[in-house]
C-alpha cells in the first residue's frame, strides 16, 4: 500500500495552492494524513462516528454531511480510503474530487512500480515460465524485443538504498531501464540499449556509475556486467554472467573497479575447476608448499613484468630498478620454482599457478 508520507505531501501540496483544509482516512476511520486544523481534526481523527460509518456503509461515492464533503477513494474498485474536505462551497466539492483522483493515481503508480519490480527480480532469478515472461510484460508495457545488458552494482550494506537513488536519477524506466536491489549490497541495473551500441558503450556505463558513486557519495562501488542479449526472456543469462564476473573479480582481479563478463579469460576457467584438481596442480608446480622465496615483492615484480608483456627493460623502469636487479630477481624465482618467466611457456605456466592459488585460499576463506 502507498505510504501515509506520500499521502500527506500530496494533500499538503493542494492545501498550499487552495487553502482547502482536508484529511485522508483509513477504513477504521484513523488519520492517515491531515492538514485539517486544530479547531477541527478532533471530528476528522475520530476512529468511528456515526457519520464515518454511515458513509462507510452507504452506496455513495460522495455526500456533505457534518460541514464537511466526504469522498470514497478507490483501488481497483475496491474502497481503500476515505477522504474529509472542510465544506466551503464548489471550491471544496472540487478540490476534493481533485484529491481523490491524484491518491487514486498514486496508488495505480505505486502497485505498477511494485509489480514491475517484482517482475524483474523474479525475471533475474528466473522464476518466471516463457509465458508469464510475455503477458507480464505485455502488463507492464516492458518492450520485450529489445537488446539489453544487466549490470550488477555492489555496495556496503548502509549505501544500498542511496546508492538505488542515485541510479535512478540517472537511468529511468521512461528509457527503458530497470533497477531493482537482490540483496543488502547488490543493485540490478538493467540497461536497454541501441541497436548499434556494444561492450564499448557497456564499459563507458559501468565506469560512469563508479566515477558517479565516487565523487557524488563518497561511495566506493565495483560494478559488473554481463553480455548483451537480444530479447527480455534472456535477462537471467546476462544477470548470471554479471553474478560470476564479480565473484571472479574477488578472487583474480581484486584491483578493478569494473569487470564484465566477456574479458574474465582463464580466471573464469579457473573459478570452475573442482579444489581437488586445483590441489593437484599446485603440487606439481611448487611440491608441497610455496616457495618462501615468493614475497609480496616478488609478486609484485612478476606481475608488473607481466603487465609488460615480459619486457625486462619495460618493467625496469616502472619499477625504478636497474635492469640487473630485474634480473637478478628474476633468476631468483627461477632457482626456487623451476619456472623461468623470461620464457613464454614457463611464464604462463606461473601465472596459472598463481591464479590457483588464489582461488584456493578464497574457497579457504569460506570455510572460515
Amino acid at each position: 500500500m502507498i505510504s501515509n508520507q506520500t499521502i500527506q505531501t500530496s494533500i499538503n501540496d493542494l492545501y498550499n495552492i487552495t487553502k482547502v483544509e482536508m484529511a485522508v482516512l483509513d477504513l477504521n476511520g484513523q488519520t492517515v494524513a491531515s492538514t485539517l486544523q486544530a479547531s477541527s481534526s478532533e471530528h476528522a481523527e475520530a476512529p468511528a462516528t456515526s457519520l464515518f460509518r454511515a458513509f462507510l456503509d452507504s452506496p455513495a461515492d460522495s455526500q456533505i454531511a457534518g460541514g464537511y464533503h466526504w469522498q470514497k477513494i478507490l483501488d481497483d474498485g475496491e474502497l481503500a480510503y476515505i477522504l474529509v474536505a472542510k465544506e466551503n462551497g464548489q471550491e471544496s466539492y472540487v478540490m476534493s474530487k481533485i484529491a481523490v483522483s491524484q491518491i487514486q493515481h498514486l496508488i495505480v503508480a505505486y502497485k505498477e512500480r511494485v509489480d514491475r519490480n517484482n517482475f524483474f527480480q523474479n525475471l533475474i532469478l528466473d522464476n518466471l515460465l516463457l509465458v508469464d515472461i510475455f503477458n507480464r510484460a505485455k502488463k507492464l508495457h516492458v518492450a520485450v524485443e529489445v537488446p539489453r545488458a544487466v549490470f550488477l552494482i555492489q555496495t556496503k550494506m548502509d549505501q544500498n538504498s542511496e546508492c538505488i537513488e542515485m541510479l535512478r536519477s540517472l537511468y529511468t524506466t521512461q528509457t527503458g531501464d530497470y533497477i531493482t536491489s537482490v540483496d543488502a549490497n547488490s543493485i540490478v541495473l538493467i540497461k536497454q540499449l541501441e541497436k548499434n551500441q556494444g561492450y564499448d558503450e557497456l564499459n563507458s556505463i559501468a565506469a560512469t556509475i563508479v566515477d558517479m558513486m565516487s565523487t557524488e557519495a563518497m561511495m566506493n562501488v565495483k560494478v559488473s556486467y554481463g553480455t548483451v542479449i537480444p530479447d527480455l526472456k534472456s535477462v537471467s543469462k546476462s544477470y548470471k554472467e554479471a553474478k560470476l564476473a564479480m565473484d571472479v573479480a574477488k578472487i583474480f582481479y581484486i584491483e578493478k573497479d569494473v569487470v564484465a563478463y566477456n574479458t574474465l579469460g582463464i580466471g573464469r576457467l579457473i573459478y570452475q575447476l573442482p579444489i581437488n584438481l586445483c590441489k593437484i596442480f599446485i603440487q606439481e608446480i611448487f611440491g608441497d608448499d610455496i616457495p618462501e622465496e615468493i614475497d609480496d615483492e616478488m609478486l609484485m615484480t612478476v606481475n608488473k613484468f607481466f603487465e609488460n608483456n615480459l619486457n625486462v627493460s619495460e618493467t625496469s623502469r616502472q619499477l625504478f630498478v636497474h635492469r640487473n636487479t630485474l634480473v637478478y630477481r628474476i633468476e631468483k624465482l627461477a632457482k626456487a620454482t623451476g619456472l623461468d618467466v623470461r620464457t613464454f611457456d614457463d611464464a604462463l605456466t606461473f601465472k596459472i599457478a598463481l591464479m590457483v592459488v588464489n582461488y584456493m585460499k578464497y574457497l579457504e576463506s569460506l570455510e572460515v
